[in-house]
C-alpha cells in the first residue's frame, strides 16, 4: 500500500484535489429543488443501506412481536377453551334440569288425569345381574311402597315391585325374562301373556295362531294378572307370524322408549276402558269444486251443469236426451228407445194425443150407489096358549 502511495503519489493528490473541489461546488450548487447537491448525493447513496438496516429491523421486530403476540393468542386460546368447556358444562346442565321438569310436569299431568292413585319415584340404581333387569327406586314401605305394586310412566308399564325396603324398593323391568302380565289387544281383544326377553323386545305368548292379531297393534294390560289395572298402554305389536302351536308376537315397550329416570308405583289401581281403536285411514283435506264455466254450454239440471262432470253424468244425460227426443219414460211400457243414435240431431217425435171417446161409444153404466137393508127383525113373538 505504501509503494502504491509513493508510486501513485501525484496521481492521488489530484484525485484528492478533484474530489475536494467537486464537494465544494455540490456544497454551494443546489438542484432545482433549492437543495445543496452534496445533500443530494449524501441521500442517494445512505438510501439503499437504510432499506436494507430498515427491513432487518421490521422483520427482527415482527418475529419477536409475533412470538409474544401467538404467546397471548395460546393463552386466550387456553382461556376460552376452559370457558367454553364451562358453558358446555352448564348447558347440559341446564337441558337436564329442563327435561327432568318437563318429565315432572308430564308425571303430574298424568297423576292428575288417571284414576289409580300413584307415587312419584326416581331411579337410584341398576342391578347387577347380567340378564336381569332390575332396577331400585328412591320409594320404599315408608312411603306406603309393597311388593307386588305395578311401576308405571305415562307411556306405559315398566315393571312391578319385587321387594320393598324401608327408603327404597327393588323393581322387576318388563324385559326381565322373569317378569309376565297379561295384556289384551286393541283391536281384536285377544288375550295373551306378556313376557320379558332380556333384550330390548318382549313376547307375547299363549296366542292361537287362528286368532287375528294385525302387525302395529297396540296392546293394553287386561287386569288379569292382579297387578296391573285394565287399561294401560304396554306397546306396539312389530312382528307377527304364525308358529307352531301358538303366534310369534314380539312387541317393542312404549314405557322404556323414552329412558327410565322418573316413575310411578301404582298404589291403588283402578281398572279403565280399553281405548277404541284409531280410525285406519287419516283424514284427507280437499278443496271445493271449481265454480262452473260461464261459457260452456249445459243444460241446466244436467249432471254436468254444476261440480265435476264424469263419465257416468255424461252417459245419463245423452240417455236423458235420448228418452226426452223420443218422449219415452224409462220404466214404463216395454218399448226401447234407440240409444246408438246423436241425442243433439234427433228429431223430437211428436207427442201421442190421449184417445177421446166417440159419440156412438157407448158410456158404461154408472154405478148404482148401494144401500145397507134394514136389519131383519128377529123378535121371537110368544105363542098363545
Amino acid at each position: 500500500m505504501e509503494s502504491f502511495l509513493s508510486r501513485y503519489r501525484n496521481l492521488v493528490v489530484l484525485l484528492a484535489v478533484i474530489v475536494a473541489q467537486l464537494l465544494l461546488l455540490a456544497y454551494q450548487v443546489k438542484s432545482n429543488q433549492d437543495e445543496r447537491l452534496v445533500r443530494v448525493f449524501a441521500v442517494t447513496a445512505v438510501t439503499p443501506l437504510a432499506k436494507v438496516i430498515e427491513t432487518v429491523r421490521s422483520g427482527i421486530a415482527g418475529f419477536f412481536g409475533d412470538y409474544f403476540i401467538l404467546l397471548d393468542v395460546r393463552d386466550e386460546n387456553r382461556r376460552m377453551k376452559t370457558e367454553l368447556g364451562r358453558l358446555k358444562m352448564e348447558n347440559q346442565f341446564l337441558k337436564t334440569e329442563l327435561s327432568t321438569a318437563d318429565r315432572a310436569r308430564a308425571l303430574a299431568a298424568f297423576q292428575s288425569r288417571s284414576p289409580s292413585r300413584t307415587l312419584a319415584a326416581r331411579i337410584i340404581g341398576n342391578g347387577t345381574g347380567a340378564n336381569s333387569k332390575v332396577v331400585f327406586v328412591d320409594r320404599g314401605a315408608s312411603s306406603g311402597v309393597q311388593k307386588g305394586m305395578a311401576v308405571i310412566t305415562p307411556d306405559g308399564i315398566v315393571g312391578k315391585v319385587i321387594a320393598a325396603y324401608p327408603r327404597a324398593s327393588q323393581v322387576l323391568l318388563i324385559t326381565d325374562p322373569a317378569f309376565a302380565a297379561g295384556v289384551i289387544s286393541q283391536k281384536n281383544r285377544v288375550h295373551g301373556t306378556l313376557k320379558g326377553q332380556g333384550r330390548g323386545t318382549c313376547l307375547i305368548q299363549y296366542v292361537q295362531n287362528e286368532e287375528k292379531v294385525d302387525p302395529g297393534e297396540w296392546f293394553y294390560t287386561s287386569g288379569d294378572d292382579l297387578i296391573f289395572p285394565k287399561g294401560l298402554p304396554v306397546g306396539q305389536a312389530t312382528v307377527v307370524r304364525t308358529g307352531k302351536t301358538f303366534k310369534e308376537i314380539y312387541l317393542v315397550p312404549s314405557g322404556l322408549q323414552n329412558g327410565l329416570e322418573e316413575v310411578l308405583i301404582v298404589i291403588e289401581g283402578v281398572h279403565q276402558a280399553i281405548p277404541e281403536t284409531p280410525a285406519s285411514a287419516p283424514a284427507i283435506h280437499l278443496l271445493t269444486p271449481p265454480l262452473p264455466d260461464p261459457s260452456a254450454q249445459t243444460t241446466p239440471g244436467s249432471p254436468g251443469s254444476a261440480g265435476l262432470s264424469t263419465d257416468a253424468d255424461r252417459l245419463v244425460d245423452r240417455y236423458r236426451k235420448i228418452g226426452e227426443a223420443e218422449h219415452h219414460a224409462y220404466g214404463e211400457g216395454f218399448s226401447v228407445p234407440n240409444f246408438n243414435v246423436n241425442p243433439d240431431q234427433v228429431i223430437k217425435k211428436p207427442a201421442t194425443p190421449a184417445p177421446t171417446p166417440g159419440p156412438s161409444a157407448a158410456a158404461p153404466p154408472a154405478a148404482s150407489p148401494i144401500r145397507p137393508s134394514a136389519p131383519a127383525d128377529r123378535s121371537v113373538t110368544p105363542a098363545k096358549p
